[in-house]
This record gives structure tokens, sequence and C-alpha cells, in this order.
């Protein structure tokens, strides 16, 4: 029998999803620049998003990094500097989320980023016991 009470973070033991007790949760990952966060955070707190998580990370899409010159000699940067935001949100506000993440962030220039939304079976808030949404 496996023991679906103990999941942790992002980790659902095998035969344990949808055991959230009818809360519906979702996982967004956006990768941002990272001049864009500022702005983005702010429209986020309008909406209520309460909390999120951001790293500054590097990586490239399409464009394959970009051509700079720098004092006179030109070089290829592979990774380019990006910011990724990851919230924790009900699946009442995860729409408006990610179209304000999107409608914020966006510059119409190529490198904008991307956003993923992913299932979020289950949180646990460390201090207090809660799980669910009561969590996030």
């Amino acid at each position: 029998m496996v023991n679906c009470g103990t999941a942790f973070a992002l980790v659902v033991p095998a035969g344990c999803a949808g055991t959230t007790k009818g809360a519906r949760m979702k996982f967004i990952i956006a990768i941002i620049k990272p001049f864009k966060l500022d702005e983005v955070r702010e429209a986020l707190g309008a909406i209520g998003v309460a909390g999120m998580t951001v790293s500054e990370v590097k990586g490239f899409g399409r464009q394959k990094g970009q051509t700079e010159i720098y004092r006179g000699a030109e070089y290829s940067t592979n990774m380019l500097p990006k910011v990724k935001l990851e919230i924790a949100a009900s699946d009442d506000i995860a729409a408006q989320v990610v179209e304000t993440i999107q409608q914020t962030a966006n510059t119409e220039a190529i490198g904008d980023g991307k956003i993923f939304v992913l299932d979020l079976a289950s949180a646990t808030r460390i201090r207090t016991g809660e799980s669910g949404e009561t969590a996030l």
C-alpha cells in the first residue's frame, strides 16, 4: 500500500495522483527576459498572486544565442540570461496568471520566453502542515 499523505513539493508517490481531495492547482513556470521581472511581479501582485520563486537562469531557444561585438571583437553567446518564475496557483486564477505574464513580459522581440503550465498534485506548507490550495 502506498502512503499518499507524505508527498512533498513536486514528488508524488506512484498511485497518488488525484488524491488532493478535490483541490485543483497548477504549477506555472515562466522564462522571461530579466529586465521584465519587476513589471511582471507587480502585475501578478495586482491580480492576487501571493508568492513566487525567482531564479536567474541561462538558456537558448530557436535563436541559438546571439552574436555581439565587445571592444571591436565579435563573439557568439550560446546561453542568454533569463529569469525563471515558478508559481503555484489555484485553477481559478491560473489562466489569468498565464495571460498576465504573457501580456506583461511581451516585447514583441525574439527571445521573450515561454510559459509552461503543469498540474500540481499536492502542496504542503511546512510551518503549519496545511495542504492543497490552503497551502498556497
